[in-house]
């Protein structure tokens, strides 16, 4: 009875964390776009990890065929935004960029309401 059980909590695990993966790929889809459209063979994600982290994402192919991919993830804190961009150590960001990222992360609340879940604006 407890194996039974316990596989049935299992599953629902995995579907709660297959939803959430969805939704954040949705949101990451939606947030990739905000600044411009995505180039054919690219990939561009913005998108909210959990309350204090922000992730943009991005891949291209150049003009010589190599593929790149750059990651740059955002960790809010009381005291300032730290930023570490492709497992280099972390940093805090200028008074610029954390403007820069509060208006992105505005646009991508606005946008992820209005298109995602239908909120009104």
């Amino acid at each position: 009875m407890l194996r039974k059980l316990l596989s049935v909590l299992a599953v629902q695990d995995d579907r709660r964390a297959q939803a959430y993966r969805e939704i954040i790929r949705r949101e990451a889809a939606i947030g990739g776009k905000l600044f411009g459209d995505v180039h054919r063979n690219s990939r561009r994600e913005f998108f909210c990890l959990d309350e204090h982290t922000w992730v943009w994402h991005e891949e291209w192919t150049d003009q010589n065929g190599i593929r790149h991919a750059v990651t740059t993830r955002y960790d809010v804190r009381p005291n300032g935004v730290l930023k570490a961009q492709d497992n280099q150590p972390y940093q805090y960001i200028s008074v610029e960029e954390a403007r820069s990222l509060y208006k992105a992360v505005d646009m991508y609340n606005h946008h992820i309401d209005t298109e995602l879940y239908g909120l009104a604006a």
